[in-house]
């Protein structure tokens, strides 16, 4: 169950409101400075942004940094765990193959005008567990292939899967953003992901196949020769190599896969390859059947859990049991063990080598656990000073809804930034104190709302956009024209799914 980081029964300091109000602008601002001029690593990026904030607030130096340190333990246990085993859910369905075959199946059966919405689809059922560079490295390669192939327009394809993957990132758990936002909050999970998948059907329609179709026809792009996927190369009895998550991804400046570990963790870090050689026995790629339900298994467990909350009474014997199973560190680990068994000893790797990829996804995430935590301490001292309070109050003083005060903020960090995270951590921070006056669904709406601003416009400061022109051969102005305003269809198509949502609860 993930915690509520609570305020104080007393703030910090006795800084009057503008104080205050100083603090905050010149924490948030100093870290949005130091991330996007001065090219400073998010994770130190915020600790410093948390003692401007501190210090011009008023705060003594042990009292910033016990709060922050209570910020960072209290997030790294809330989010840190879901988001290891979610790791390696994603790490062996990449090197297995069990992606690939869910990616294979579905495309090899359409043609036409299908494929586009036979891409989202794909791309939204792969974007559940993978986090989104690890979609984009697994999915860009076939979009390339498909569209050469069968002839259809790049962009056409192209913009569909990148929309099911982003959209997945940014609003469902398990991904980093979602969880940090359900943490700040305190939102039910449950909730949050029944709502959010409601939220993401029409989002990914829209800015998907039906955009893709749009702007095909204004961004003529074509598949890069140097990008074409090839085969696997054959292992020891005919079967193919299980790809490697590191393998195929192009770096645009050299270091820029695992530059931004705010929107990604560093798919495929670390590249190096299992030390263990595949050895004599035949590898063969995963039944369809296993991928598939890798992917889904956490997720049904969850909704499970929700539908009990919502159906049977507290004291019965299924609600306990659905209580435990859907709570997400189990319904995580229990993905994690039905894909070591079905995507790793049945398909003929050893032991040794399941435990290899297991391991091997951990390092990936170590940037953006590190960056996740400092983001909890820098929220734990804006509520503590009492900014949240603070700011909780102006919004009703101003009449404005915590869904769209979450969503501006979120919406203005994200395109200073480039971060979808940092505008997470910093959105939530902000109005966590309004969560405490909203009820149930309304707690899981507003993180949505701020999951939604936090996808708003991926420009230039945005390691995503480099690494979209590369894959996809654009130029800056079509990438813009194409993955900027697919983005910013994203945020605002989404922010309206959640105020109808709003209206209906």
């Amino acid at each position: 169950m993930v915690t509520l980081l609570a305020a104080p029964a007393e703030p910090l300091t006795n800084a009057g409101n503008t104080q205050l109000v100083i603090a905050a602008v010149l924490g948030i601002a100093a870290v949005v400075v130091l991330i996007a001029w001065g090219k400073v690593h998010p994770f130190l990026a915020l600790i410093l942004g948390a003692a401007v904030l501190g210090v011009v607030a008023g705060v003594s130096a042990d009292k910033i940094v016990t709060s922050f340190s209570g910020g960072v333990g209290s997030t790294v246990g809330g989010v840190g765990l879901l988001i290891a085993l979610g790791a390696m859910i994603g790490g062996l369905l990449a090197e297995s193959g069990g992606a690939d075959s869910i990616v294979e199946r579905v495309v090899g059966r359409v043609s036409g005008g299908a494929l586009p919405w036979a891409m989202a689809g794909v791309a939204a059922l792969i974007g559940l567990p993978l986090f989104f560079e690890v979609g984009v490295v697994l999915l860009v390669p076939i979009v390339l292939l498909v569209s050469r192939r069968v002839d259809v327009p790049l962009m056409k394809i192209g913009i569909p899967a990148l929309a099911g993957l982003s959209v997945l990132h940014g609003l469902v758990p398990p991904h980093p953003g979602p969880l940090v936002a359900i943490d700040a909050l305190g939102a039910n999970l449950g909730q949050t992901l029944a709502l959010g998948l409601l939220v993401a059907i029409p989002t990914v329609i829209v800015a998907g196949p039906v955009f893709g179709n749009f702007i095909a026809r204004h961004v003529p792009a074509t598949a890069p020769e140097a990008l074409l996927p090839t085969r696997r190369p054959l292992a020891v009895g005919g079967e193919r190599r299980p790809t490697r998550p590191g393998e195929g991804r192009l770096d645009a400046d050299g270091d820029l896969v695992t530059e931004d570990d705010l929107v990604n963790p560093g798919a495929g870090r670390p590249g190096a390859p299992i030390e263990e050689p595949l050895g004599p026995r035949a590898r063969r790629e995963p039944a369809l059947w296993a991928a598939v339900v890798t992917v889904l298994l956490p997720v049904v467990l969850m909704l499970l859990r929700a539908i009990g909350e919502l159906t049977l009474a507290e004291d019965t014997a299924g609600r306990k049991a659905l209580d435990i199973v859907g709570t997400p560190i189990v319904a995580l680990l229990a993905g994690v063990i039905f894909a070591m068994i079905f995507l790793g000893y049945r398909t003929g790797f050893s032991r040794s080598q399941v435990s290899g990829f297991l391991g091997g996804s951990l390092p990936a995430i170590a940037g953006i656990l590190l960056i996740v935590a400092a983001g909890g301490g820098f929220k734990q001292v804006l509520v503590d000073a009492g900014v949240g309070n603070l700011v909780a109050d102006a919004a009703k003083d101003a009449n404005l809804s915590p869904l769209l005060l979450g969503w501006l903020v979120a919406v203005g960090i994200r395109v200073a930034t480039g971060s979808a995270t940092v505008a997470t951590i910093t959105a939530a921070g902000i109005v966590s104190p309004l969560a405490a006056t909203l009820q149930g669904p309304e707690v899981a709406l507003l993180a949505l709302a701020i999951g939604c601003g936090s996808l708003f416009f991926s420009h230039v400061n945005d390691a995503g956009f480099w690494l979209v022109k590369e894959y996809f051969g654009l130029t800056v102005g079509q990438t813009i024209k194409s993955w900027s305003v697919m983005e910013t269809i994203i945020s605002v198509v989404g922010f309206a799914g959640v105020l109808l949502l709003d209206l209906v609860l």
